[in-house]
């Protein structure tokens, strides 16, 4: 009798709702759009994201990605990350990443206004994702909690999750947490697994030469890898290499 009875209030409450709706069309919209938002902002991870203060993330949503791949195309998989301090990784893959991904590291608030309107219009004229304006901060939200899904309401969640994280970071811990989770090839995780991968070394004793390499296939790890001496290595190296020296790295 119970069950009937709650069932009956909720249809009976139901269609109030619907009806206030149609009488109020305008309103609806803008509570609907006010209730979505809300929703998901409490989908996102604050609480994981107050714990990177003193915390290092363990298995992030892009090795969850790969995993997952991988198991659908009967592959196996295997993460190699090694977790070392900022003062251990070489100051050379810290100021090769940031010339060649967020030249403006240190100056914004997590994201590039710039390089977003840019990027908006470069995509409207060609009817694509033609152009990213990713920040690090914004890759590092992207590569912790998301997915590398191009989708609009992801791209929002990066949004939100970048400017969380930069209230409650700082920018050297944001580096840090960048470089020790980003990809570098097949289960190739954070700067010291790559460094030790491809030039036998950890990533406190990286050269500009070689950080500049590893800096130059962030973009598609998979498809590159920094000790091949395919063209598109070799020019992203040289760029990177020639910006690091204009600003005296």
């Amino acid at each position: 009798m119970k069950f009937v009875q709650i069932r009956r209030s909720f249809f009976e409450n139901l269609g109030s709702v619907t009806a206030w709706c149609r009488r109020h069309p305008a309103q609806s919209v803008v509570y609907g759009i006010g209730l979505f938002f809300s929703l998901e902002y409490l989908s996102l991870p604050n609480n994981s994201l107050q714990k990177l203060e003193t915390s290092n993330p363990q298995r992030t949503a892009l090795m969850r990605q790969r995993e997952e791949e991988a198991a659908k195309a009967g592959k196996p998989f295997h993460v190699q990350q090694t977790w070392v301090p900022l003062n251990r990784i070489s100051p050379n893959i810290a100021h090769a990443v940031i010339v060649s991904e967020d030249g403006t590291f240190y100056e914004n608030g997590g994201v590039d206004w710039y390089e977003v309107e840019e990027s908006i219009e470069k995509n409207l004229e060609e009817g694509r994702a033609a152009r990213g304006a990713s920040t690090i901060s914004q890759q590092l939200a992207k590569n912790l909690f998301l997915s590398t899904s191009k989708n609009p309401l992801r791209k929002l969640q990066e949004l939100i999750i970048t400017l969380r994280m930069e209230r409650l970071l700082s920018k050297e811990r944001i580096l840090e947490i960048y470089l020790n989770i980003v990809e570098w090839g097949n289960g190739i995780f954070g700067v010291e697994a790559a460094a030790r991968k491809y030039f036998g070394k950890p990533a406190a004793d990286l050269s500009r030469e070689e950080a500049a390499r590893l800096a130059a296939v962030i973009p598609s790890p998979l498809r590159h890898q920094p000790t091949q001496s395919s063209a598109y290595v070799e020019k992203r190296a040289s760029l990177i290499l020639e910006r690091m020296t204009a600003r005296g790295y």
